[in-house]
């Protein structure tokens, strides 16, 4: 089951909207609908509600190098059997392979995203000897038993509607004496552009309509892992704060990044008029500064 109340940061007239949002979400079984919730992840990284996903390694690739390297700087992957999950354009899987991992599967519920990685494993000479590509659902992974050497999960978990249920499939599918790492974001992460965006859209739009973004707390993380019966249990948490030129271009990175699921409520005539609004309006507040907090928890299954 899904969560219903945001613990994130937010300004607290944001938190209040958001959460009396979520509460209605719940009561009317949106919240409950995760085919939908799944739905809307995977079309946003296709980029049906907004072009500025096209341009997510472009503005992004910073940030995400960033994240993928500090997660992995304390994993033995040297000669592993490694499935990524939430993989987006493969920044987590191809530093894997620069790390000695013998095989990657590269899977995301993102087609596109799939596209961007396999191209950028072409130009970096990888074939299918060493990396794979598989478009799937991380709470139903299509792999029998204990295929693999190491999981992991780069910032994906605070997408995933049930992720007790996402994580007990990856650590099935990991085999005994494995290591898991997944990564989640924060509760700080991003708050400045989601307090922004929240403010400045069409409110309308998006009554009884529940986040897919959520981020958690690293006690949320560490519990996770417990609860899929995982061992050794560790956490860290980094935080990091971007500045950017304006608030254009803030907002362009955030857009990018985040693909603007909740224009999925929005009428398709009406999103390209809603970007530019919350455009602006980053531009009108100077909203130049965005927090990456991210959470990395590692465990072995037994």
């Amino acid at each position: 089951m899904p969560a219903i109340l945001w613990t994130g940061k937010l300004s607290w007239p944001m938190t209040l909207m958001v959460n009396a949002n979520n509460v209605l979400a719940w009561l009317t079984g949106n919240t409950r609908n995760t085919a939908a919730m799944k739905d809307r992840v995977r079309q946003g990284y296709n980029g049906a509600f907004s072009e500025h996903v096209t341009r997510y390694d472009e503005l992004g690739m910073p940030f995400q190098t960033r994240a993928a390297i500090a997660q992995l700087e304390e994993m033995d992957l040297q000669g592993k059997n490694i499935l990524d999950v939430g993989c987006g354009t493969g920044v987590m899987s191809l530093l894997a392979l620069q790390k000695g991992a013998a095989k990657v599967v590269c899977s995301d519920i993102s087609n596109y995203m799939l596209e961007r990685a396999r191209d950028k494993a072409d130009r970096q000479g990888y074939g299918v000897d060493r990396i794979d590509f598989r478009q799937l659902d991380a709470e139903s992974l299509p792999f029998e038993d204990a295929s693999f050497d190491t999981v992991m999960t780069g910032m994906t978990l605070g997408l995933l509607p049930d992720q007790d249920k996402a994580i007990r499939e990856m650590v099935r599918v990991l085999r005994p004496g494995g290591f898991l790492s997944a990564g989640a974001h924060g509760p700080e992460h991003y708050w400045e552009a989601c307090d922004a965006s929240f403010k400045s859209i069409n409110k309308r739009y998006v009554l009884g309509y529940r986040l897919e973004f959520w981020p958690l707390k690293e006690e949320e993380v560490r519990q996770i892992l417990v609860n899929a019966g995982l061992v050794d249990i560790r956490t860290r948490r980094l935080t990091w704060r971007n500045v950017f030129k304006s608030g254009g271009e803030a907002y362009d990175f955030f857009a990018a990044i985040s693909s603007n699921f909740w224009y999925a409520q929005f009428p398709p005539d009406k999103r390209e008029e809603e970007n530019r609004k919350t455009r602006d309006y980053f531009e009108r507040k100077g909203v130049v500064e965005i927090t990456d907090d991210v959470i990395f928890a590692y465990g072995q299954k037994p």
